[in-house]
């Protein structure tokens, strides 16, 4: 077994892969993104969308310390769509309709109407293109963007989101600037307890994280498992570990 220790937006995070998943999946892929990179002759983008709690995040990390460690891989820079929240203090002041009721956006923080995806399109173009940029990141414990916060330097660019695939308007028009697509399922019981979890390491007791998920993060998990379109890998995210 792979054990894999990393901070993500702020919050440490140990997960387990199974030697089997790295040797016949993880290396393979790897391998697989490397000789497309080599083919197109540029960098390439990647992209891996999963429900909230489905441990994106972390997967992206462990591929890009694996193409560190293997001579015969391209490096592969792993970065995340979450640097794209609006501000909490845009969210606090400012409204959205969730089921037939106006309510602050961020009672629904998480939520595709709160990230700001003429931003995000925009910055996807420029690593897509090559160009010389920087990424960034978000900060749990900030609960706000860390502009800047990572140079984008790699060949191979491995981004991951909620809604990177999302059949919606506006949404549907980042997949044609990838090169790969991924993409994570997962079940829904298994997906809300990591969430309440998370929500608790942010700070929160048990039964506000409780509330918030159920009103908030279990919405988008399901649009995330109904209104993904299907990528070029499809993976399950009970097998992964």
């Amino acid at each position: 077994m792979a054990n894999y220790s990393v901070e993500i937006n702020g919050i440490h995070v140990d997960a387990t892969y199974s030697d089997e998943f790295v040797e016949r999946l993880f290396l393979p892929l790897l391998k697989e993104l490397s000789d497309l990179q080599k083919e197109k002759g540029r960098r390439i983008l990647v992209m891996l969308a999963a429900p909230p709690g489905a441990g994106k995040s972390t997967l992206v990390s462990f591929l890009e310390k694996l193409s560190r460690e293997n001579d015969d891989i391209t490096d592969l820079q792993a970065i995340g769509m979450d640097g794209f929240h609006r501000r909490q203090e845009y969210l606090l002041s400012h409204t959205t309709i969730r089921d037939g009721k106006e309510v602050k956006m961020v009672e629904i923080k998480g939520a595709p109407v709160t990230f700001d995806l003429e931003k995000l399109t925009a910055a996807i173009k420029k690593v897509s293109s090559g160009e010389d940029t920087f990424w960034p990141i978000y900060d749990r414990h900030l609960h706000n963007p860390v502009e800047d916060a990572i140079h984008i330097t790699k060949d191979i660019v491995l981004l991951e989101g909620n809604y990177l695939l999302l059949d919606m308007d506006g949404w549907n028009r980042l997949r044609a600037m990838a090169d790969y697509t991924i993409s994570i399922t997962a079940n829904e019981a298994m997906l809300r307890k990591r969430l309440i979890d998370r929500k608790m390491k942010s700070g929160n007791d048990i039964e506000s994280a409780t509330r918030f998920v159920e009103y908030s993060d279990m919405a988008n998990v399901r649009l995330c498992l109904e209104k993904t379109v299907k990528a070029d890998m499809v993976l399950e995210a009970s097998a992964l570990i």
